[in-house]
């Protein structure tokens, strides 16, 4: 076991998780820890506790110290400095006429690296664009090209619910979403209804989505031959969420709706319907 805490860098980023030591760190508070590429300062969301060795990245890298008000003044003076360099970046991409889109800028707490986000269609050769960037900022330069939904998630906006985008506000993955997680709901299969403002098909049909696979696993098929209380019938819809079977009556000529508890012993019944 190993006691940690998580720490989150960016609103609604991923949650890494550090070794404590013998600080006294409380949740919400920002602290400045080791990482990967050098020092950072984050926020403090899950407090001290204690987790599995599969549950971690091993070595486990620590936590420096609580974070003091100079460390908040670095970071702004940081954020204003980034604001500066996308400025000075997109009029460069202009000049070399790259066919890229730059998305934001990023400078490393210790102002050791500054990150560029851009997206494009294909490869980009921005070799030149690097040179001037490493001329103007005097300092280690990274071009990082990201997908349309991790640029949804840095820009944010208001979804087709109406609410802001919930990979900009709490979701620190992407998990992976398929048409068929749509079509076992039931949804319209039109692409405009069904997908986000990337462009890509909206998260939140993963949010039913082990909810639907679940009740469909008891739920007859539509187009299943199954008995009734009123005769033999054929399964020509499905309703998940009230776990309600919509049944063809062949002798009656009508379409009558069942309760799980009014099919029961359905092995059976399906039996004497295909006699």
């Amino acid at each position: 076991m190993y006691e940690v805490v998580g720490v989150r860098f960016k609103k609604a980023g991923k949650i890494y998780y550090f070794d404590p030591g013998d600080l006294e760190i409380e949740k919400d508070t920002f602290v400045i820890v080791e990482t990967a590429r050098g020092i950072e300062y984050g926020k403090v969301v899950i407090a001290k506790k204690q987790v599995e060795e599969q549950d971690v990245v091993l070595p486990l890298k620590k936590v420096v110290r609580n974070a003091n008000q100079k460390d908040m003044l670095t970071v702004e003076e940081n954020k204003a400095a980034a604001e500066h360099a996308f400025e000075l970046c997109t009029a460069k991409i202009e000049e070399h006429k790259l066919e890229m889109k730059l998305v934001d800028v990023e400078y490393t707490f210790d102002r050791n690296k500054v990150i560029f986000y851009f997206t494009a269609d294909g490869r980009i050769d921005f070799r030149e664009l690097v040179k001037d960037l490493a001329s103007i900022f005097r300092t280690r330069i990274e071009l990082r090209q990201i997908g349309v939904r991790d640029e949804a998630k840095m820009l944010g906006g208001i979804g087709p619910c109406g609410r802001m985008l919930c990979c900009s506000t709490f979701l620190g993955d992407f998990e992976p979403v398929s048409i068929k997680m749509a079509k076992d709901q039931n949804l319209s299969l039109n692409p405009a209804k069904i997908s986000g403002l990337c462009g890509r098909l909206m998260c939140c049909l993963k949010y039913e989505n082990d909810y639907y696979e679940t009740v469909k696993k008891e739920l007859p098929d539509i187009g299943e031959a199954i008995a009734t209380p009123h005769g033999k019938g054929r399964v020509v819809g499905l309703n998940m969420l009230e776990k309600l079977v919509q049944v063809e009556l062949t002798e009656l000529e009508k379409i009558t709706e069942y309760t799980l508890d009014e099919l029961v012993n359905m092995d059976e019944l399906y039996t004497q319907a295909t006699e």
